[in-house]
């Protein structure tokens, strides 16, 4: 039986594996792939499903987030009509408050205008009744020198021996006609 042996194993040796596998070999490889499996399956649970429920919760947040951005794009879109219209609001008031305060100018100017034309009237009243002052005063200083002309006058008459008939006459007449006015005020 040895010799059996001898040649099985002369046979095995003489028939050399392609890749040099041996039954060693295999079982390792066999459990080194279980063992990959078995680690697999563990690190699956410990690490791809957490990653998976990151991911998860990221995906939701970016959904959250892009929904957020749309409702304040929309609230801002909102607010810009709000603030057209207040500015077209507020265009329309400015108008308005211009428009009363030309009439409120054009009124203001009215009233000074006819302030002024009121004070334009008095001076002038004034200025006429100082005028016709002046004129009063004119003619009373023109009788005055009328009086003393003809005082004088009557001093010449009377020096070149006028009788006193004749000399009441003339004073007579000149009174006449300067006036009675002259004497009364």
């Amino acid at each position: 039986m040895q010799s059996v042996q001898i040649l099985l194993a002369e046979k095995a040796e003489s028939t050399q594996f392609l890749f040099g596998l041996d039954q060693q070999l295999v079982i390792d490889a066999v459990l080194l792939a279980v063992n990959i499996f078995i680690l697999f399956i563990i690190l699956s649970y410990l690490l791809i499903n957490p990653v998976k429920e990151l991911l998860a919760k990221r995906q939701e947040k970016i959904t959250n987030d892009r929904e957020s951005a749309a409702k304040d794009k929309k609230d801002a879109a909102e607010l810009k009509k709000e603030y057209d219209a207040k500015i077209r609001n507020i265009e329309k008031e400015a108008e308005i408050i211009m428009a009363d305060a030309r009439k409120a100018a054009m009124k203001n100017q009215d009233r000074i205008i006819a302030e002024a034309k009121e004070e334009a009237s008095r001076i002038i009243a004034r200025a006429n009744a100082e005028i016709e002052l002046e004129k009063k005063k004119a003619a009373d200083d023109i009788k005055k020198e009328i009086i003393q002309v003809a005082t004088a006058m009557a001093n010449k008459v009377v020096a070149a021996s006028i009788d006193a008939q004749t000399q009441d006459a003339l004073i007579e007449e000149t009174l006449r006609e300067i006036g009675d006015d002259t004497w009364l005020s």
